[in-house]
């Protein structure tokens, strides 16, 4: 094949994580015909991405696209993995080499954990929110758009974000902080792509807080390798090949269905609360 993805994990030494991983870029190369689809790793995992990327461009690969297989833009996203598409270019300057978005904030994403609070018929509850903490600022501030979207997903009253580490707050304070609130029954969605070590540790963190605190956790998982994570991923890839950016707006009732507001879908200009509806004009402005 002359076209090659390669996507990059963070790597785990869970091999549950790596079982899901594998699984994941599985339904993605089902998905993209004529293209060699493989999967490597930063760390921790075998096999790293490199080696991935010089097989693939010995193999005849004469395009080879990179996408971090990771939620957070931070500095996996934003400087480990462009990395290696850097030193690829080196080892093989006549390969053309893309570097494609990560998977970000998409709305089938949020999509997979509200549909999942809905099902363990924990919509309506409070939402914790656990994610992984960062160094990068705008990662941080992702997964605080993300558990906003969630909550707006499944009705929850409010929400709280708590991080494995790196930043603040904490998992216990974010759990905390609920509780204070009064709420007795709380959702509690992951924040992860794909299971490892830092859930298992949540996990059993959370269950020793909510026996001494008197709450009921109604765990509701994570991602893992859900079919409709494909779709965001090959847009990835797709707009890697023309030289696009995501956009900052995925997750935008304008662009995919949300809840209770499907009919914003798609709205022409001028419709809604626009400068340029009738409505605004005519309310907004007293005309």
């Amino acid at each position: 094949m002359k076209d090659g993805l390669i996507l990059v994990g963070h790597g785990s030494r869970s091999e549950r994580s790596g079982e899901e991983m594998a699984r994941l870029a599985g339904l993605v190369g089902a998905a993209l015909a004529g293209v060699d689809v493989r999967l490597g790793y930063l760390e921790m995992t075998d096999p790293p991405a490199g080696s991935v990327i010089d097989d693939m461009a010995d193999r005849g690969a004469r395009r080879i696209t990179v996408l971090p297989l990771v939620l957070l833009g931070a500095g996996h996203a934003k400087s480990d993995v462009p990395a290696i598409v850097l030193e690829a270019r080196r080892r093989h300057p006549t390969v053309d080499f893309n570097f494609a978005s990560p998977l970000g904030v998409a709305r089938a994403a949020v999509e997979v954990l509200g549909t999942s609070v809905v099902e363990a018929t924990a919509g309506g509850l409070p939402l914790l929110v656990v994610s992984r903490g960062t160094s990068d600022p705008d990662a941080n501030g992702d997964s605080f758009k993300a558990a906003r979207l969630i909550a707006e997903w499944t009705g929850a009253p409010t929400f709280s974000v708590g991080f494995s580490g790196v930043t603040k707050p904490t998992v216990l304070e974010a759990a905390q902080t609920l509780a204070t609130l009064g709420y007795t029954k709380i959702a509690l969605s992951w924040w992860y792509l794909c299971y490892g070590l830092l859930i298992e540790r949540g996990r059993d963190e959370l269950a020793g807080w909510a026996a001494m605190a008197g709450v009921e956790l109604v765990d509701c998982g994570h991602l893992g390798p859900d079919v409709r994570l494909v779709d965001p991923i090959v847009a990835r890839f797709n707009e890697s090949l023309v030289g696009a950016s995501a956009v900052n707006c995925d997750a935008c009732a304008y662009r995919a269905p949300w809840p209770g507001i499907e009919g914003r879908v798609g709205q022409a200009l001028g419709v809604g609360h626009s400068h340029l509806a009738v409505e605004h004009r005519v309310h907004a402005h007293g005309a």
